[in-house]
């Protein structure tokens, strides 16, 4: 999954930030609204947490501009106006969900993913292939039953390669989905956390390199 958070509030948004990649989630931060408008027009989100009140550009404008443009990414408002009128504009704008401040991390994380399940196409919480199962609810992983102690980075290369159910993954979708915009597109980082991950799931190697396309679950690894 990739994120954009956005919200003048820097401490708030860095330590957003912080907890959703956690959750080995790639997640990109912003602090005001014009420099989230630019980056929803150039790279894909999964989902954009948008503070309603950002000086500038609004977290509301950048919303009707996410639903006019047909994104695709969909939008989590942010605000301290708790007052049903209040929601219920949000979600007039087009939001999907809504959350007032101050709020539990925990049920950001999880209206977040809820989110980003909507926008991908639907899959079992519980992710199984060739004796390996990825429980995205609880990140965790197995192989035969045996427990895969993953980084975050590794984790999110395998539920990303498990997501593609076979087919090949490739180096840009990896670093989009389990890095961010900071990350060197010519860096060695997706190789090196494959190679790490391929270690860890043990013999027999089931992460296959497949020339000119990537990576992918299945078959003996190259």
């Amino acid at each position: 999954m990739r994120i954009l958070v956005a919200d003048d509030e820097r401490l708030l948004a860095d330590t957003i930030a912080v907890g959703l990649r956690r959750a080995a989630m790639a997640v990109d931060v912003c602090y005001d609204g014009d420099a989230a408008q630019e980056r929803l027009s150039v790279n894909r989100y999964d989902v954009a947490v948008l503070d309603r009140d950002m000086p500038g550009r609004t977290g509301d404008d950048v919303c009707r501009w996410v639903v006019r443009e047909n994104v695709g990414t969909r939008v989590l408002l942010l605000t301290a106006a708790c007052g049903i009128y209040d929601r219920v504009e949000g979600l007039g704008l087009g939001a999907e969900d809504y959350l007032t401040k101050p709020f539990a991390f925990a049920e950001l994380l999880a209206r977040v993913q809820v989110l980003a399940r909507r926008t991908a196409p639907a899959l079992p919480p519980v992710l199984e292939r060739d004796g390996v199962v990825v429980d995205v609810a609880a990140r965790t992983a197995t192989r035969d039953g045996r427990p895969l102690n993953l980084t975050v980075k590794e984790f999110g290369v395998l539920h990303a390669l498990m997501r593609g159910q076979g087919q090949a993954v490739t180096t840009e979708d990896l670093l989009e989905q389990v890095w961010d915009e900071h990350t060197d597109p010519f860096s060695n980082v997706v190789r090196v956390t494959v190679m790490n991950l391929r270690r860890k799931l043990g013999a027999p190697s089931i992460v296959q390199t497949v020339p000119r396309a990537g990576y992918r679950i299945g078959g003996s690894a190259a």
